[in-house]
Order: C-alpha cells, then sequence, then structure tokens
C-alpha cells in the first residue's frame, strides 16, 4: 500500500484548507468544556476542576506532542521513532499506576511496564510491516500514531484488570482463602477472579468493534478520509487497527492479571496483604512501590517455576479428593 503518496497528497487537499487558529478555533470549542462545567456546577457533581485540568492537560500535551512529532516526521530517524514509542509506553505506565488505579500491587509499574512493551511493540511492529504494508514498518507518520492507540487502548484494559483483580483480593478476600484451605494451588483458588478480570477488560474492545461502521464512525476512519484515502481504504485501515488493538489489550491484560496473582499470593499460597496499597500513598511511594524492575524479573521467573511445580503435584493421589472438597 502506497502510504507516501496517500500522505502527500493528503499535504496538497490541506493546502486548500482554512488553518485552524488558537483563536477563534480552538476557543470556541473549549465553550463547550465550559457548558459541562456549568452543568457540573448546577448538578453539583464536583466534576468542574476536574473537567477545567482535564482540558488544560489536553491542550498543552497536544501542542507538545505537535510539535515534537513534526521535527520526528521530517528527521526520518529509526532510533528516534523507536524511542518515542518507549516513551509513549513509558509515561502510559506511568499514568496506569499513578494516576488510574485505585489499588496497586508491589511490582505493579514493572509488570505493567513489561506488558505494554511487550503487546504494543510486537502488534505494531507485525501489524504495520505485514497487515498494512508499511515498507519501512517504522514509517513515523504510520507508526508513532498506531503506538499511541495501541497504548491508550491497552491502557484502560490494564486498569479494568488489575482493579478487579486487587478488589478481589482485598474485599473478598476469605473466599479465596476457604480455597487455600481447602488444598487449592494459588491459581486454582485465583482463577474465577482471573477469568472475570479478563473478560471484563475485553469487553470494550469487543463492544468496540460490534458498533463500528453502523452506530459509529471512528476517528481513524474519520481522519483517513479527511486525509485524502478512498472510504474503502479508510475502512479496511480502521480493521486493522481495531484487530491490533484487541491482540494488544489482550496479551497486556493477561500479562498484568497473573502478575498481580502471583505478587499478590505468594509460592507458599498465601495472601499477602501488605503487598497491595491504595490510593491514599503519595506519588513517591506509589512508583517506589511497583517500580524495583531489577528484583521484579527474578522474582517473576522463580514465580512461574513455583507455579508450574504446584500444578504438577495435581496429579498425585491426593488430587481427587482436593477436587471433591473443592466442588
Amino acid at each position: 500500500m502506497d502510504y507516501e503518496n496517500t500522505f502527500r497528497t493528503a499535504q496538497l487537499r490541506g493546502a486548500g484548507e482554512p488553518e485552524l487558529q488558537w483563536v477563534p478555533n480552538v476557543s470556541i470549542a473549549l465553550a463547550f468544556i465550559l457548558f459541562d462545567i456549568g452543568i457540573s456546577s448546577v448538578f453539583r457533581l464536583g466534576l468542574g476542576a476536574s473537567l477545567f485540568i482535564a482540558a488544560m492537560r489536553c491542550m498543552g500535551q497536544l501542542a507538545v506532542v505537535a510539535t515534537l512529532l513534526q521535527k520526528v516526521f521530517e528527521t526520518k530517524n529509526p532510533w528516534i521513532v523507536f524511542g518515542i514509542a518507549f516513551i509513549l509506553n513509558f509515561l502510559g505506565t506511568f499514568e496506569t499506576v499513578v494516576n488510574k488505579s485505585k489499588r496497586r500491587f508491589q511490582y505493579m509499574f514493572s509488570a505493567v511496564l513489561i506488558a505494554m512493551l511487550g503487546s504494543t511493540i510486537p502488534v505494531s511492529i507485525i501489524g504495520t510491516r505485514f497487515a498494512m504494508e508499511v515498507k519501512p514498518f517504522w514509517t513515523p507518520y504510520q507508526y508513532i500514531p498506531i503506538v499511541g492507540m495501541l497504548c491508550g487502548s491497552t491502557i484502560s484494559g490494564i486498569v479494568i484488570a488489575a482493579s478487579y483483580v486487587l478488589k478481589e483480593l482485598v474485599e473478598n478476600r476469605d473466599k479465596v482463602e476457604i480455597y487455600l484451605a481447602f488444598g487449592a494451588t494459588r491459581m486454582e483458588a485465583c482463577q474465577p477472579i482471573a477469568v472475570e478480570a479478563l473478560r471484563l477488560a475485553l469487553t470494550h474492545p469487543i463492544n468496540n468493534m460490534s458498533v463500528l461502521g453502523i452506530i459509529a464512525i471512528p476517528g481513524m476512519m474519520t481522519g483517513a478520509i479527511l486525509g485524502g484515502s478512498s472510504v474503502q481504504q479508510a475502512a479496511k485501515l480502521q480493521m486493522i487497527i481495531m484487530f491490533m488493538i484487541t491482540a494488544s489489550t489482550t496479551l497486556a491484560t493477561v500479562f498484568t492479571t497473573f502478575s498481580a496473582m502471583l505478587v499478590a499470593v505468594d509460592n507458599e499460597h498465601r495472601i499477602r496483604a501488605e503487598r497491595i496499597i491504595d490510593q491514599s500513598q503519595g506519588i513517591t511511594e506509589r512508583v517506589v512501590f511497583g517500580l524495583n524492575l531489577k528484583a521484579f524479573w527474578p522474582w517473576l521467573k522463580g514465580s512461574f517455576k513455583a507455579t508450574v511445580g504446584s500444578v504438577k503435584l495435581t496429579t498425585n493421589d491426593t488430587d481427587s479428593e482436593r477436587q471433591r472438597l473443592l466442588g
């Protein structure tokens, strides 16, 4: 697919379009946020400050990104592109651990960073190179926006899955401990929690795919059409993007879910409440609590080995009795 020509066509078409300015274009759109703040004040929702801060962050962040990406697009340096991709994943991890999650588990920052990098990077490379046929795959104006979209959707899945797992282990701890008391391994005791967490995390991308084209026209497809692509090409591009988003979200949520369970329930099949903290901790404590990447990787390998070993032990003569007790 000739994305270079498509991009140039978009540039030529854009030359005849009116150039948007901070005043009056963005200012007029900002009036919608002021309307929302007014609604919040009338109904006493307490969201006025959050709406204003979010709007200011949106404007500032997009202005900085636009300036930065313009220079990256002009240089076409693969190392800069990979650096931007890492920064997007790192900032997404920081947002997930510090601002989005109500509860956190030990090593969470490290686990989420590995989950983000291990899902968005491989999926984006395979998708752009083979599904979209972009050559080279790291072409800045294609690869960077795709990584950004994957990060945004992956964050939502990780937050939903991790929050549910930690909520169940804190608020419904007795249920898990009953399974453990009857001889269940930590994976068996946490299996219902993991299944429900993954189901909740994947509901959003599934619903998005279900309504695209009939109820909603997605932004990526709209942008491609406005950029000069044919409607058919824009529709196919949106299909590829949605499939990539779903795959990336699935990989990241599976890794984060199992990491949360393996941290909160140790090798001795005990729930470790001290490895879970809530929103009351400060920002520094939240990051430090989950940032020990050097200790996380050996611990993760040891946990998986212990888990595999416990699964093998279920083939002994007491397995049938234990299963009967567990129902």
